[in-house]
């Protein structure tokens, strides 16, 4: 359990960080979905919640996420941001940035970053990040940012339907993985990203990084949107998050949609 993980010297260490409450939960229907009520509740920033198990977890698109019980980090943050709506894209970065950075320092497993909100290994998915915006007029109240990550499925990947498309920490690193380390690699990491925000330098710097670390920078993609699909290559990732895709006669802004790697 991510709670018994936690010692003293691990809560203490998160009690520099603006999420030094971690509320653990061994079930619960979503972590993203308990926290926005939360925050409807008055809930402060930084209010972090993980759950062994989610009965409804969810990722883009209202698609489910399925993790055997234990297996996982399951995790969903409360961040206030003084940001304005078009800049929002920039808290999926950061948690997308400080979730590699763990899997790094506590893993030993270099992850990438798949537009918009995967991560990978390869072509294999090991994690994913759901962003939802409670919004008051043209800022932002509320922003709840979750992440799945798969830690230790114990090889129950190999044999099925997801062999090909997901994969595990533990499977990469060939070894357990310490799901509580693991979260507060990722919290303290998570804690300076944020800082970072609080200029227009520190923004950019966040979105560069971004950038380099995309695996979908320079490869030939097919671009399904909700009234069309197109294929061209990625050029880049512009600073307010939007996929730049070379369709030959032009560039092709891309705000929002799923994005396939043909090769």
């Amino acid at each position: 359990m991510v709670s018994a993980m936690l010692d003293g010297g691990a809560r203490a260490q998160l009690a520099t960080t603006r999420f030094g409450d971690v509320r653990w939960v061994p079930s619960i229907d979503s972590t993203n979905r308990h926290l926005l009520r939360e925050a409807r509740a008055g809930a402060a920033e930084g209010t972090v919640v993980v759950a062994d198990h989610q009965g409804s977890g969810r990722g883009r698109l209202d698609r489910a996420w399925v993790a055997p019980a234990g297996s996982s980090l399951l995790v969903s943050v409360l961040l206030r941001p003084d940001l304005p709506v078009e800049r929002l894209h920039l808290l999926t970065s950061i948690v997308a940035l400080a979730a590699a950075d763990a899997c790094a320092s506590e893993a030993g497993v270099e992850i990438g970053l798949k537009w918009p909100n995967d991560l990978v290994v390869g072509s294999r998915k090991v994690g994913g990040i759901l962003a939802e915006t409670q919004l008051e007029g043209s800022r932002a109240r509320a922003v709840v940012v979750g992440l799945g990550l798969n830690v230790n499925w114990e090889g129950r990947l190999e044999g099925s339907e997801l062999a090909g498309s997901a994969v595990a920490l533990d499977d990469l690193a060939g070894h357990e993985v310490d799901r509580g380390r693991l979260l507060v690699a990722l919290l303290t990491t998570l804690e300076d990203r944020y800082r970072a925000l609080a200029d227009r330098a520190g923004q950019l710097a966040q979105a560069a990084e971004y950038r380099r670390r995309c695996t979908s920078v320079g490869r030939a993609v097919r671009v399904e949107l909700a009234d069309e699909t197109f294929a061209g290559t990625v050029a880049d990732v512009d600073d307010e998050g939007h996929l730049l895709v070379d369709v030959g006669m032009c560039l092709r802004t891309v705000t929002a949609g799923d994005l396939v790697h043909l090769r």
